[in-house]
């Protein structure tokens, strides 16, 4: 028996997959948003039949999310890109605009509203991405008192664009270059545990809240890498670069049609991505991660190894 319904926008992503689940467990309604029904099809497998819908919708097209949000109890917002690409899929667009708008039309419809953002951007004024992510926190405040938005550190997952990302890179490369000397600190949550918190906000009521969804441990980027390097049995040299060099390398990659790093992540990069002096994280409020980062990197690092699997199984007898 569904008991409310939920409006997810972004729901084909890492985190909406584990937040339809989490849900769907506990008889709540899904309606998930996308851009292409044809590609998120995959997504009726995460539900029971008559607990999902998924929705084809332009995010900009007011009136047709107007009327969704009208039939639902809860709305969550998942949509945020790491590039910009045209002149449509911008940070002020995605990040600022479609926020403020969602919000405004959650305050008219008296639906509550869960917002993810990015953690740790106060500090990084020289980055559009950080700027634009905290533009629209402001937006949503000054429409909608009651919403709730939650700040996730590094967020990983067999389906994340982060670790496999780079897994795909160490294993080819002899030499991995450091920016920042690797120093940069994250904290790495795991994609069904800010899932878990989404629920967790859910189904306590939560109102109003900012809350920095962080993981159990604290990393550098040096350190994240070193796990990968480990997970998939590779040893090469990390290389900490002049900041022109990665500029320079920063530069050229952006131009590529899914940019490793750009300019304005490498301005991203000087900021540490932890608990900020005053947050208020998952722990605080009775939702902590227990997923350690290497734990979660060799469930599915095997697929980046000679061998694959079975090489996991030959290192067990050994």
């Amino acid at each position: 028996m569904v008991t409310k319904k939920v409006l997810i926008f972004g729901a084909s992503g890492q985190i909406g997959r584990y937040c339809i689940r989490r849900l769907v467990q506990n008889n709540y309604k899904v309606i998930a948003i996308t851009r292409n029904s044809h590609k998120a099809l995959f997504l009726k497998t995460q539900a029971p039949i008559g607990y999902l819908d998924i929705e084809e919708v332009n995010i900009f097209d007011e009136e047709r999310i107007t009327n969704l949000i009208s039939n639902v109890d809860i709305c969550v917002n998942l949509i945020g890109i790491l590039h910009e690409k045209g002149k449509i899929n911008t940070f002020e667009r995605i990040h600022c605009k479609f926020p403020e708008k969602l919000s405004k039309i959650c305050n008219q419809k008296n639906v509550e509203l869960i917002h993810i953002s990015a953690l740790a951007l106060n500090d990084a004024k020289d980055s559009k991405y950080a700027q634009s992510k905290i533009n629209g926190e402001k937006k949503i405040k000054e429409n909608f008192s009651r919403a709730t938005i939650i700040k996730p550190s590094i967020v990983h997952s067999v389906d994340d664009n982060f670790t496999t990302r780079f897994l795909t890179l160490l294993r080819l490369l002899p030499i991995f270059p450091l920016y920042y000397k690797g120093n940069t600190k994250f904290s790495p949550i795991h994609a069904s545990e800010v899932a878990e918190l989404i629920f967790y906000v859910i189904s306590k009521k939560i109102l109003s809240k900012d809350i920095e969804a962080i993981g159990p441990e604290v990393l550098t980027f040096k350190e994240i890498i070193q796990i990968l390097l480990k997970s998939i049995n590779k040893k090469i040299c990390l290389l900490s670069i002049p900041l022109f060099l990665g500029k320079i390398s920063a530069y050229f990659f952006q131009f590529f049609p899914n940019p490793l790093l750009t300019i304005d992540q490498l301005r991203l990069l000087k900021y540490h991505n932890i608990k900020s002096e005053k947050g208020i994280t998952n722990f605080d409020i009775g939702c902590p991660s227990k997923i350690y980062f290497k734990q979660s990197v060799m469930n599915y690092s095997y697929n980046w190894r000679d061998g694959g699997k079975y090489s996991i199984e030959k290192n067990n007898k050994n």
